[in-house]
């Protein structure tokens, strides 16, 4: 019963704090990205299982990524920058249906489902939540935050170190422990995301927010699809 309890007050205040900011299913001024950028290369996490809850989140109808016309800007002048140093982006995840996060914290708050561990090998599931690993509101909601890294222009990998949605400090950006390679990798792309307008987190390497959001106080709930 307590148990029972805990669930319901975590996502009445969930709902109550989205409430208390706009939620719009107005998709008018998003785009996908393969409209700007054709070369973008696609792992939409999120449509797959390959996700740290083992299943495909709700929202995720196509494997597309969205952002608003803005941010879709911002990141084609990274693509330009990059793609003359060699690279192409590959991009996880961009704008995130506020659905999708509801689907997190359900996840967390079930006991029974562990998802897929090697996401968290050194943590325990309730600490995702807590330590800040999974927001209960996510900028990725807001339509200008992108998760992405870098291909070379044939495809083949580029060495980053770690992969995305790792909960991990492997994922921080100043991580000690990298090669002189994967340093030189991450502030290529850091520094690219930077120049166009968008600035970084301190737990994740391969997330960027446009600077000057259009959205900033906007949550969309429309389906990727």
């Amino acid at each position: 019963m307590k148990k029972f309890v805990l669930i319901v007050l975590i996502l009445f205040s969930l709902v109550h704090a989205v409430v208390a900011s706009e939620i719009s299913y107005d998709n008018s001024d998003f785009l996908p990205v393969y409209k700007v950028i054709d070369d973008a290369a696609f792992d939409i996490r999120y449509y797959s299982s390959n996700n740290f809850t083992g299943n495909r989140i709700n929202g995720y109808k196509a494997p597309v990524a969205y952002m608003t016309k803005e941010a879709l800007s911002a990141l084609s002048i990274a693509a330009d920058d990059l793609r003359n140093q060699g690279y192409r982006l590959l991009i996880w995840d961009t704008y995130r249906p506020q659905k999708a996060v509801y689907d997190f914290v359900e996840w967390i708050n079930n006991p029974d489902d562990l998802g897929d561990k090697s996401f968290y090998p050194n943590l325990k599931k309730s600490d995702l939540l807590k330590g800040g690993y999974i927001a209960e509101k996510s900028g990725h909601t807001r339509g200008s935050t992108v998760d992405l890294t870098l291909i070379k222009k044939d495809g083949s990998f580029v060495d980053m170190g770690g992969t995305f949605d790792l909960f991990s400090e492997i994922s921080h950006p100043d991580y000690k422990k990298l090669t002189k390679e994967q340093k030189k990798n991450r502030k290529i792309l850091h520094d690219a995301m930077i120049k166009a307008g968008f600035q970084g987190i301190d737990s994740e390497w391969w997330h960027f927010t446009l600077k000057n959001e259009p959205y900033p106080d906007t949550y969309f709930d429309f389906d990727v699809k």
